[in-house]
């Protein structure tokens, strides 16, 4: 394991814990500025600022009190400055819930890593145009 996975790791649990406790400067403090986000929902392509802050206050409003994330298969690679990680996420305590493709670029900026760009997606039946619920 290279020596800066470990705090990629580190930023992506942070990240999922402020968005469980609804957290919205948490949750945004992981990226940097000018972060560009490609959602799984409305807006699709985003920088960060205002209107990502939005996107989370709308979209948390939706989520019960308590709920959590699983991750799995989660693989990280670094080189100087720049890292890349994919894994896939879901929500749990939220009923059936699919899991989310992501992948995120990450560059080590004044000694931290930050996200530089996020890509969400929700695989999906290309017969039915229907989100895919099942974990395999």
């Amino acid at each position: 394991m290279n020596l800066d996975e470990q705090p990629i790791r580190e930023l992506i649990a942070n990240q999922h814990r402020a968005i469980c406790r609804k957290d919205i400067g948490g949750i945004l403090s992981c990226y940097a500025a000018g972060a560009i986000i490609f959602n799984v929902k409305p807006p699709y392509q985003m920088a960060n600022g205002d209107g990502w802050r939005a996107v989370w206050e709308t979209s948390l409003s939706h989520f019960p009190a308590s709920f959590g994330t699983e991750t799995r298969d989660m693989a990280i690679a670094v080189d100087g400055s720049l890292a890349v990680a994919h894994y896939l996420l879901r929500f749990t305590g939220l009923g059936n819930q699919a899991w989310l493709r992501q992948t995120v670029a990450f560059r080590k900026e004044q000694g931290a890593w930050k996200i530089i760009h996020e890509h969400v997606s929700a695989p999906f039946d290309p017969e039915t145009s229907k989100v895919v619920f099942e974990s395999d």
